[in-house]
Order: C-alpha cells, then sequence, then structure tokens
C-alpha cells in the first residue's frame, strides 16, 4: 500500500498537474487517523483506526459567489475491519455491531465548507459530509480546524457527535445487558494533506 500511495504521489508531481487558480487539490498523506470515542453505563472506549494510507485526493474550489458554499471533492474510506478499540472484547463487538461482514466499509464523503481556510492561523471552519455506514448514508455539519506547516503541508482536524440510531444500529451490549454503550458517540479524524500543484 505505502509503494502505491508513494507511486501515485511521484506520478502527480512528475506530470506537471497544476489545479487551476480556482482549485485547492490535496493528496492524503500515511499518519492520517480516525477514532470513534464513546462511553458504556460504567466506563468510557475510544476506537482508532491508525496509520489511514489509501492515496484519497481532496479538491476544493477556493471561491464561489457570495452566500455559497465552497464545493469540496473527495472521500475516504475506512475498513471497518481496521478499526482498534485497544481491548479484544470490544473491538469484536464494535464490528459485529457496525456489520462490517456484510457492509466491510465506512465511508466518509466531503462535500462543502463554509471558507477557504488561512493557512497562517489555525482556521475553524464548517462543513458538510455524508456519512455511509452499516447501508445507510447520513449527512452531517462537521466542524474543522485547518492549519498549515512549515513544509506547506495540511492538517485537517474534524469531529462530530453521531448516535448508533442515526444508522438504524443498536449499541453493542455484553452480560445479558449489564454492561451496554451509550447510543451517543463523538467522531475524530486528522488528516495530513499535501497540495498538488
Amino acid at each position: 500500500m505505502k509503494k502505491q500511495f508513494l507511486a501515485i504521489l511521484l506520478l502527480l508531481l512528475l506530470s506537471g498537474f497544476n489545479p487551476p487558480d480556482n482549485k485547492a487539490v490535496w493528496v492524503v498523506l500515511q499518519g492520517s487517523s480516525l477514532s470513534v470515542n464513546g462511553t458504556t453505563n460504567i466506563n468510557t472506549f475510544q476506537c482508532d483506526i491508525n496509520n489511514y494510507s489509501l492515496p484519497d485526493t481532496l479538491t476544493l474550489i477556493k471561491s464561489v459567489p457570495k452566500g455559497q458554499l465552497l464545493p469540496m471533492n473527495g472521500k475516504l474510506s475506512l475498513e471497518i475491519e481496521a478499526f482498534d478499540c485497544h481491548n479484544r472484547m470490544m473491538t469484536a463487538d464494535l464490528r459485529k455491531t457496525l456489520k462490517a461482514k456484510t457492509y466491510p466499509m465506512l465511508i466518509v464523503k466531503f462535500i462543502s465548507i463554509n471558507s477557504f481556510p488561512d493557512f497562517k492561523n489555525p482556521t475553524k471552519i464548517s462543513g458538510l459530509v455524508d456519512i455511509s455506514l452499516s447501508g445507510v448514508n447520513k449527512r452531517f455539519e462537521i466542524n474543522y480546524v485547518f492549519t498549515g506547516d512549515e513544509k506547506q503541508d495540511v492538517h485537517l482536524k474534524g469531529n462530530q457527535k453521531i448516535h448508533f440510531s442515526d444508522f438504524n444500529l443498536v449499541p453493542p451490549s455484553k452480560l445479558g445487558g449489564v454492561i451496554k454503550a451509550n447510543d451517543e458517540l463523538l467522531v475524530e479524524f486528522k488528516l495530513h494533506l499535501k497540495p498538488i500543484g
């Protein structure tokens, strides 16, 4: 997977790919991650997908007529089986709850954001995404923070509260319901992006 990622990135850079002035195009770098934080009636849990490394690209239109959202294009395709809850039983329960065998992928599709980021200062922005999970597709408003670094790479952090019930899922439980996960989850993702062009 690492070789495939490097080959695609190298091909884009060597081909002289240069997006139009009104477009920003970024490739997702290795080290990006997604985490799901939740609670049960007795404790908390965190399930992670670390080092997401598919060579996905995100495209953003920089300016549109006043009052319109900036269109964003791109998606993350995450394997449910890649979730690690740092507890074998909890990991198995989450994968089963999310119907990993029938619906093996969690898809996050980017739709729009409300303004173009200022990479010199951490910029708080909101945007729309479609999340597809367990055969159900729902649209959410996500809160983002964009930052830039000295290499001109972009770091995007996003978070949103969702519920198992949003996707017609029943929170996992154990021991005849003695231990039961609550419906609400906090989804957080961190993307490391390299501009193309």
